[in-house]
């Protein structure tokens, strides 16, 4: 089985905003004429062997809601063996916001939280994060997050794992904290930040298997590492099997691949359980 546990379904709203402009010169600059059906992403999953994936909602200031809470849920009850949803709030709205995560996760089966730092100029130390981190222990879900430079033309300072992701984990040890994007060209401050406490992941979204870079390979192939990583692709920028080739050439063996590409996942986001389902 594999999970990928950063994914977007693409709405036209998301694929057409200014900020994207430099992602669509990679994927080709494409546009559809019309918005894309669910199954369209359902099929290049199978493509490439992806069982199971993580759709996320994206929200950002001045009220720029590019893939919706709603939408999302609309797309996991179609397909519930297929994703799970990663709810979206207003960090501008605090209390609206734990709110909503609240009721995502508890009448949606939302399995975590996801804030894009560069989308708001504020990195995750920002006061306004906290109550949200609260509820997110209370709820047993993680707080999913991006680290390392930004593909978009913003600023980038927002994804240093060193010292706000430390911070984060610092102030609150019992939350799950995943990063995704491995980190670069700061990865190696995001292995140390991994390795330093017990609850913080990175996700390989944004990065090909043969890019990835060779201190996070090298931490993989570790005990403490090989609990620590998980599979993600940033689709639609980079399709699955793309973001897959090479998967051999990493070294790793067989336990260390299974935890990889779903075992820690599983964990992580608590996909067993009440939510064993999904993954049938």
């Amino acid at each position: 089985m594999t999970i990928d546990v950063w994914m977007q379904h693409p709405t036209r709203r998301f694929l057409e905003h200014d900020m994207l402009a430099s992602l669509r010169r990679w994927t080709g600059g494409a546009m559809p004429d019309e918005e894309i059906p669910i199954e369209a992403t359902v099929s290049a999953m199978d493509a490439a062997g992806v069982d199971f994936g993580l759709l996320s909602a994206w929200r950002g200031p001045n009220g720029m809601d590019l893939v919706s809470n709603d939408e999302v849920a609309g797309w996991v009850r179609a397909h519930p063996n297929r994703f799970a949803g990663l709810a979206t709030v207003d960090l501008d709205r605090p209390m609206e916001a734990v709110r909503e995560l609240r009721r995502w996760v508890r009448e949606d089966g939302f399995v975590g939280l996801r804030v894009v730092p560069w989308l708001w100029n504020a990195p995750p130390t920002d006061r306004r994060y906290y109550p949200l981190f609260v509820e997110c222990v209370e709820l047993g879900v993680p707080f999913c997050t991006q680290v390392g430079h930004t593909g978009p033309l913003r600023p980038s300072e927002t994804g240093r794992p060193i010292p706000y992701v430390d911070q984060v984990a610092l102030d609150f040890p019992e939350l799950a904290i995943v990063c995704g994007h491995v980190g670069y060209p700061w990865t190696e401050e995001m292995v140390a930040v991994a390795r330093k406490h017990e609850n913080v992941y990175i996700d390989t979204s944004a990065y090909t298997t043969k890019r990835l870079p060779d201190e996070l390979i090298r931490f993989m192939r570790t005990r403490t590492g090989q609990r620590k990583v998980l599979f993600g692709t940033n689709y639609p920028m980079i399709m699955h099997g793309h973001a897959l080739d090479g998967l051999d050439e990493l070294g790793l063996d067989d336990a260390a691949r299974a935890d990889y590409l779903h075992g820690n996942a599983a964990r992580v986001f608590k996909l067993g359980g009440k939510n064993a389902c999904r993954l049938r």
